[in-house]
């Protein structure tokens, strides 16, 4: 039945994606449209083609996706530990509460020119926007997920005769580990806003760099298929995001 009720939610998806790319080529066929504002999505899969032909729409997508990836793994690296130290401590969480709430307000845009000074147009400062655009927001999902465990557990748990590292691994851990995947996620895509503003002010590939190249160029129909490429590589990476919290937490199902 389960798998009867998605295939059908599948179906009705495309479906619904499908008309919806229709009318949109109708109306720019009948000329409702000017093609420079919008082009039809005929015009975008033949842009794609030709990108694809001289090789740098893969180029540009596997530059984007690369300092995604890179910037984005190595702030949850840094995040997670951090962020359950702090929140199953108020100690912690006094020390480091002033330096957490200066940092999460500023956007990866007013990194961008201090990045530049320090580490010049090199692949370590798009990577270092990353970090810096997804770490604090990051920090901020996983200390809640742990403050959300309840009390009573790790008291039972130290009643029983628990260590402080036991109650980590055994109550702390588990219980905020659907949680912090689930911020991640959300961070995934604050992750790939960051790297496209990098990209757009200071980068010679990725797809930041090809959307600020068809809008200096007036080509409508790039600026539009660079910004499907980043949802669909996003959805892709969701995926399989999916498959990993599944294996990670099975008592979830």
């Amino acid at each position: 039945m389960d798998r009867k009720t998605n295939f059908k939610a599948i179906l009705i998806s495309l479906a619904s994606l499908g008309t919806f790319l229709i009318i949109w080529e109708l109306i720019c066929r009948m000329g409702l449209i000017e093609p420079l504002f919008l082009p039809p999505p005929s015009k975008i899969v033949s842009r794609a083609g030709k990108l694809i032909e001289n090789g740098s729409l893969i180029a540009h997508t596997l530059a984007s996706t690369r300092r995604v990836m890179v910037g984005f793994l190595l702030s949850s690296l840094v995040a997670i530990p951090v962020g359950i130290f702090i929140g199953s401590s108020q100690f912690l969480k006094a020390v480091f509460d002033p330096f957490i709430s200066l940092l999460r307000p500023l956007p990866s845009m007013s990194w961008i020119p201090l990045s530049l000074l320090w580490l010049g147009i090199t692949e370590t400062q798009k990577y270092s926007i990353v970090f810096m655009g997804s770490f604090a927001p990051s920090l901020m999902y996983i200390i809640e997920a742990t403050k959300s465990i309840d009390p009573l557990l790790i008291r039972a748990a130290r009643n029983l005769g628990a260590s402080n590292v036991d109650v980590m691994k055994e109550v702390i851990l588990p219980g905020a580990l659907p949680q912090i995947i689930a911020g991640l996620k959300v961070m995934l895509g604050i992750a790939w806003t960051c790297i496209i503003s990098a990209e757009l002010v200071a980068a010679k590939e990725g797809l930041g760099f090809m959307i600020m190249n068809g809008k200096e160029y007036f080509q409508t129909d790039t600026v539009l298929l660079g910004m499907v490429l980043i949802s669909l590589t996003v959805m892709i990476i969701d995926a399989v995001f999916k498959k990993f919290e599944r294996r990670l937490l099975p008592w979830t199902r």
